[in-house]
């Protein structure tokens, strides 16, 4: 999976970051920058339109991985 386009955001000001890539199948992966070799989480395309509306309202409280598909 390190063969695919890893982006973050500008506000990221050191390497405690999270990175985000779209994948072939247009899934969404997000990694911690800090550990590049560790898996990716997977979000479908819907999922992870909700999972940054959570965060845009500030609604997210705890996220649960387990609702994620794997790679």
């Amino acid at each position: 999976m390190n063969d695919q386009e890893w982006t973050r955001s500008s506000y990221c000001a050191d390497n405690a970051c999270v990175e985000v890539a779209v994948l072939d199948d247009d899934r969404v992966a997000m990694r911690d920058s800090k550990n590049r070799d560790s898996e990716p989480i997977i979000f479908t395309r819907p999922d992870w339109a909700g999972f940054l509306a959570w965060i845009e309202e500030g609604t997210l409280v705890a996220f649960k991985i387990d609702n994620c598909l794997p790679v």
